[in-house]
């Protein structure tokens, strides 16, 4: 999950079940203030040991050391613990009235445990049993970023801060209509520079949404009948359908991939059904065999085909269209680049892993990309590439990310 979403996440959660209010007051700092202070800053935390692959050229650190110790559930003590007394203090230096050190402690717990449960709920892999394990575990149920569940998590505080001032109340709302409207339509721009499309239909639902989300409660004033924390409640509820949802439809794709899998008679060696932007219904069905891997895109939304000769499950003849990624064939340069330390790192990391070689002019090129990664149209390339080139006598010249 990217870092902007767990932190609205965490200011969620404080405003909706720790009695937290909006960070920004005119008021003076109150112990409210600083609770949503330290959850939203607790669930932004983990990503912290970002910080070392700022200072760091060690490229492979996006792999092998983020989402590690920072997001550990047998290291949350100690952040915790770390982090309280430092709220402590700064607040004594500030003289503001804080919470105990034993409230801050089940706060920035909180916090913490948020920013793990939402990483474990991608695709990407936490650790979170580091340094005593190091595996990767990954729910696969959600895009890494998926706007609609951050506007689900961020829609409500706006909507509590709207209406919570019924003499301001209109013109709030007017003015964060006037942001959220055309935001789709920047949303869907930025969907079809990385490759995931929104339709027009959903495009003009989601501004009438904002529409009716901003404007309708200001009608008579009803939407100052609401409390506030009844307003984040259901932001907070709205986000855990939101995730059931996903479980459910993350459910029905793994089951179609693995039919498929069983009547092409594939030997799997991983498998996974893995989320796809822009919306719940596109999925990605990945199937690690022997030789390479398939992949099936998936739509929910329309019947499941289960074969290649193809036949739907309601009885209605529809082909089954699949990728098929097949490894180069072993030679040489592909053993080298596969004993070397970096590679081996590499492939620890891919759940997916396809191995191609080439050559431009007399270099031979050894590449390793994850197909968890590939972009949402088929036709740009996948990310998570790693790349060995050689010179002509075998001698590696260079190594490293593949940048598109």
């Amino acid at each position: 999950m990217d870092t902007i979403t767990h932190g609205i996440a965490g200011a969620l959660i404080a405003k909706a079940v720790c009695g937290g209010e909006d960070i920004f007051s005119s008021r003076a700092m109150s112990k409210q203030r600083i609770v949503t202070w330290s959850l939203m800053l607790g669930a932004i935390f983990p990503d912290s040991d970002a910080l070392r692959e700022v200072f760091s050229n060690n490229e492979l650190l996006i792999i092998t050391w983020h989402r590690s110790v920072t997001h550990s559930l047998l290291c949350l003590p100690v952040w915790v613990l770390l982090l309280a007394a430092l709220t402590r203090q700064f607040a004594r230096w500030r003289k503001w009235d804080a919470p105990s050190f034993a409230a801050l402690t089940g706060i920035f717990a909180i916090g913490i445990l948020s920013h793990i449960f939402l990483d474990l709920v991608t695709a990407f892999g936490t650790m979170i049993w580091s340094p005593l394990q190091w595996s990767r575990p990954a729910w696969d149920l959600i895009f890494i970023i998926d706007f609609t569940f951050t506007a689900l998590l961020l829609l409500p505080q706006l909507l509590s801060w709207v209406y919570e001032d019924p003499q301001h109340g209109r013109r709030r709302a007017l003015t964060m209509w006037l942001i959220f409207a055309p935001a789709p339509l920047l949303i869907a721009r930025i969907g079809s520079i990385v490759g995931a499309p929104i339709s027009t239909d959903s495009i003009l639902a989601a501004m009438v949404l904002f529409t009716a989300l901003f404007l309708l409660p200001a009608l008579r004033g009803w939407g100052h009948t609401i409390k506030y924390s009844a307003w984040n409640r259901a932001g907070l509820l709205a986000s855990a359908c939101y995730l059931v949802a996903a479980l459910f439809a993350h459910h029905t794709a793994l089951d179609r991939v693995q039919k498929f899998s069983s009547l092409e008679h594939l030997e799997v060696e991983s498998i996974g059904a893995l989320p796809l932007p822009p919306s719940l219904w596109h999925w990605d069905g990945l199937v690690r065999a022997p030789r390479g891997v398939y992949e099936v895109r998936m739509d929910l939304s329309k019947p499941a085909a289960t074969s290649a000769s193809g036949f739907s499950n309601a009885g209605d003849s529809t082909p089954l269209q699949y990728s098929y990624y097949p490894d180069a064939f072993p030679n040489s340069y592909i053993d080298t680049a596969r004993r070397l330390p970096e590679v081996q790192k590499v492939l620890w990391f891919s759940r997916f892993p396809v191995t191609r070689f080439h050559k431009e002019g007399k270099d031979p090129i050894v590449e390793i990309s994850d197909l968890r990664f590939r972009k949402a149209r088929s036709d740009r390339p996948a990310s998570f590439t790693y790349q060995v080139r050689f010179n002509a006598d075998g001698s590696v010249v260079s190594q490293g990310w593949l940048r598109e």
